[in-house]
């Protein structure tokens, strides 16, 4: 059957560096790379990290239907799903993994249904939320201040989620997240 694996969390939650812990140590799992209007941060490389789209483009692609999922995260901000980057994994017999923001975790659990595992990563309180943020060091503080409002509601969300992971030591949660791939995928 083929499979996906959706990672959902507020920004600065930790989703990424689990993904990118589980493409290192597992061959069977691929990257879905979602699209985005947003402009590359440092180091990001188009067709890697993101489809980096204008938003004529992405409006495009909607009216066109070529996404499993989309969304406006933030006024002028979208992001989606790609239909051809899930059927391309899934023809190299990969299970797909997806790093979404909470509302595209829904969405594509709602789409994919049983062949999908999602699962919300969880940071240890807001503060730590915030600290690790501001640690980033890439966003003004009015960007700022906007992701700490949305995580706060996004973390309402946990329980449209079939597995909630808490992210407190790193160590811990990449084990976790690995037993629970394992686990998924020999089903």
């Amino acid at each position: 059957m083929e499979k996906v694996i959706i990672f959902s969390a507020p920004s600065g939650a930790g989703k990424t560096t689990v993904v990118h812990h589980l493409l290192k140590s597992r061959s069977d799992l691929a990257f879905s790379v979602s699209a985005t209007t947003r402009g590359p941060r440092p180091g990001e490389q188009h067709g890697k990290d993101y489809y980096f789209l204008s938003t004529d483009d992405f409006e495009q692609h909607i009216a066109n239907n070529d996404f499993v999922e989309w969304e406006q995260v933030y006024n002028g901000l979208f992001y989606g799903t790609l239909k051809k980057e899930v059927s391309r994994l899934w023809a190299e017999n990969k299970v797909v993994l997806f790093d979404v923001d909470v509302a595209g975790g829904i969405n594509l659990k709602k789409i994919y249904g049983d062949q999908a595992l999602s699962i919300f990563i969880k940071p240890p309180s807001l503060e730590v939320l915030e600290q690790r943020l501001r640690a980033r060091a890439t966003e003004s503080e009015e960007k700022l201040a906007e992701r700490i409002s949305k995580a706060r509601s996004e973390l309402a969300f946990e329980g449209d989620f079939d597995v909630v992971l808490l992210n407190d030591k790193l160590a811990d949660t990449l084990d976790k997240a690995s037993n629970l791939c394992a686990d998924f995928i020999a089903q």
